[in-house]
């Protein structure tokens, strides 16, 4: 396996970061990426630079620290209704059962023990908080196959002064699996107003 040509600052900080609560602690410091400036998909060395990270930047640095402690780097698509915003999440696995790192700015979509027989029962744990604030309306719709990173080593994923392109085009032609029938779509009943109102608590805001 190649491993990436990691600087001492970053492979201090990785060595620190031996617990998946430690990576999600830390990614809690880090201010979100609004793309202000126009979109990113930030390599884990550039997240760092710039100190923000939106949910897919900070789900390869999940995994890109996993990956230095000797884990399978994952990626996991959640993908939504056309009208709601796809969320990308770093499975690990304990003891037979999935967590996973989270990184978001709101209260809900965060971070999951390692709990969960399989991948589709992390995915469910979900779909009761992925939903539309104006409307409660629950939107989460697929899931994808687990997206190992270590294939692409070679190009230098974890180091890159470029974005990631192109493992945003393999997540989204990986294959997914669907999650509900046209009935229960159709079935589905929003939000209560109180989960509406928490999900409108956000950690950071644009400057």
């Amino acid at each position: 396996m190649i491993k990436p040509a990691l600087t001492k600052e970053e492979k201090k900080l990785f060595r620190k970061l031996n617990t998946p609560a430690k990576i999600q602690d830390f990614l809690e410091t880090i201010p979100i990426n609004f793309e202000q400036k126009g979109e990113t998909l930030y390599s884990p060395r550039q997240m760092l630079k710039n100190r923000k990270a939106h949910c897919m930047e900070g789900a390869l640095f999940a995994s890109a620290v996993f990956q230095f402690h000797g884990k399978t780097p994952f990626l996991l698509h959640l993908k939504t209704a056309e009208n709601d915003f796809d969320h990308v999440i770093a499975p690990f696995k304990i003891e037979n059962c999935w967590g996973a790192i989270s990184k978001t700015n709101h209260a809900c979509l965060r971070y999951r023990e390692p709990v969960y027989k399989s991948i589709r029962e992390l995915v469910i744990s979900y779909f009761h908080e992925y939903f539309i604030n104006k409307t409660g309306q629950k939107t989460l719709r697929e899931f994808s196959n687990l997206l190992d990173l270590s294939k692409y080593n070679s190009k230098n994923w974890v180091t890159s002064e470029k974005d990631l392109w192109y493992i945003d085009r393999a997540l989204d032609k990986i294959p997914h699996h669907k999650i509900l029938t046209s009935i229960m779509t159709k079935s589905l009943r929003p939000a209560d107003p109180i989960e509406i109102k928490a999900g409108k608590i956000v950690g950071f805001k644009p400057k």
